[in-house]
């Protein structure tokens, strides 16, 4: 990331707007939000089959384990829209998957859910983006992402409405025709 490259642009967005990033509470603005990009987008730098390797850790599962799935919810994470870069917020990721030997440590679904979303995404694109990182980490095809979410576009401009949720369904493997299975998402 070219941090010194953002300061130089958002200075000059600053003075787009008509503000002087010269005055007092926006002389070091361009720093800060340098060092916030470099924090929230830092999944940009990362594929997602390098997401997986990083939090691929996985123990074997108990033997005759291949009915139960494994369900994390309510696993919070904010991005940032492409088309705006508005902020998507209040979102809530609940994700599921079906050993096949091995089970991710559960830390790992989190931090896999929270590296897929400090990109420049699209909601759909980040729940199958987590999907496959889930796939490869455990070797499981089985997997199901469910994600709700809030986002800036829709609340803070345009339409302004400010209640309004996106929900967005991934179902990859048996999730697409067991129903039993994507109820473990709700």
């Amino acid at each position: 990331m070219d941090k010194e490259k953002i300061k130089y642009h958002i200075r000059g967005l600053l003075e787009a707007i008509g503000e002087d990033p010269d005055r007092e509470g926006l002389k070091e603005t361009p720093e800060r939000v340098a060092g916030m990009y470099e924090e929230v987008f830092e999944g940009i730098g990362y594929s997602n089959h390098e997401i997986a390797e990083m939090f691929g850790k996985t123990f074997e599962a108990e033997e005759n384990n291949s009915q139960t799935a494994v369900v994390m919810k309510d696993i919070t994470v904010f991005s940032y829209c492409e088309h705006h870069l508005a902020l998507m917020y209040d979102m809530t990721i609940n994700v599921a998957y079906v050993p096949k030997g091995r089970v991710l440590g559960l830390s790992k679904i989190a931090r896999i859910c929270d590296m897929a979303s400090k990109r420049l995404q699209l909601q759909e694109r980040l729940g199958r983006d987590i999907a496959e990182i889930i796939s490869e980490a455990t070797g499981s095809e089985d997997v199901g992402v469910k994600i709700i979410g809030s986002h800036s576009c829709m609340t803070a401009r345009g339409i302004r409405n400010a209640s309004s949720k996106t929900e967005t369904r991934t179902y990859c493997g048996a999730f697409r025709e067991k129903r039993d299975l994507q109820e473990l998402l709700d």
